[in-house]
């Protein structure tokens, strides 16, 4: 049964990943709409006629969507029968499952009825809190927190309100990053770090809404760096913190130049998606520092 639950807790964790990215890629390709305002049927049949590449696209995230939230039913079921003594267990499932229902019906939502770009943005950082819940269920029963005896390990204030502010904060950047793609403000500015020659600063709403977001990402950046530091220095003796942190270092100055390059490269869709996957992978890294805290002294 546990070896099954492993299995289980892996494939639903990287189909959530793929859900991430399935959302990023509906965005960046403009196929919201690949199935007309119908749902779950797509233009109002269970297969449709023509098969363009919105639609296939629609289609394909719509799919893995459905698959994610069978897994995650199957997870928690799961869970509850196998390890339902973890402190963390019960809200875990209530997260995964919550949060991958909402994301759900505000997909159909924007779909038949359509939804303002804020609501909108607010669909990814929805499947971003589901996404982290799976991936703590699979850390607790793959053991991680007994492995790197988490219960011993003993944070001061600096560490530990710095991780729970930034991991707020974090979420607030996606946000604003997420409302980027969908009031089509990727290419309102063309320099980097400017906004446009000559341009240092926004002139619209649009450029904006891109510099607010680069700007908030920026402190994220040197936030991290500054943790970073302080956990090579004063946590040496936490292997699972000094390097976390390290590769937290690492996620982050990934997802800035990704971002950067999504400016040059004229939001490249695979560069788009690498964007995503990063700030997905950091803020699951996140709530699993926010976790370990939890269970330490």
């Amino acid at each position: 049964m546990y070896k099954n639950l492993k299995i289980v807790a892996a494939v639903t964790t990287l189909m959530m990943v793929f859900v991430q990215i399935g959302g990023a890629l509906v965005t960046k390709t403009g196929s919201a709409e690949g199935c007309g305002q119908s749902w779950p049927l797509c233009h109002g049949k269970l297969i449709p006629t023509d098969w363009p590449i919105e639609t296939i696209i629609e289609l394909a995230h719509r799919g893995v969507s459905g698959i994610a939230i069978i897994l995650v039913g199957v997870l928690s079921y799961m869970v509850l029968k196998v390890i339902p003594h973890k402190r963390e267990t019960k809200f875990l499932v209530a997260l995964s499952i919550g949060f991958i229902l909402a994301q759900a019906l505000i997909g159909a939502a924007a779909v038949m009825w359509g939804q303002n770009d804020f609501i909108l943005a607010a669909h990814f950082g929805i499947s971003l809190i589901s996404f982290a819940a799976v991936l703590l269920l699979t850390l607790l029963i793959f053991e991680v927190d007994t492995k790197f005896e988490a219960e011993i390990m003993a944070f001061g204030p600096f560490l530990r309100y710095n991780t729970i502010f930034l991991t707020i904060y974090i979420y607030l950047v996606v946000y604003s990053g997420a409302l980027v793609r969908h009031t089509e403000s990727s290419l309102a500015c063309l320099s980097w770090p400017h906004c446009q020659p000559g341009q240092f600063w926004a002139m619209d709403f649009y450029q904006w809404v891109q510099m607010g977001h680069r700007a908030l990402a920026g402190i994220v950046v040197i936030w991290i760096f500054i943790i970073m530091l302080h956990a090579i220095r004063h946590y040496s003796r936490y292997r699972v913190i000094r390097n976390g942190w390290i590769l937290a270092f690492i996620l982050v100055l990934l997802q800035a130049t990704t971002g950067m390059l999504s400016v040059f490269t004229l939001v490249n869709i695979f560069i788009a998606l690498l964007h995503a996957l990063f700030i997905t992978l950091l803020f699951g890294l996140l709530c699993y520092f926010i976790m370990l805290l939890s269970r330490a002294k």
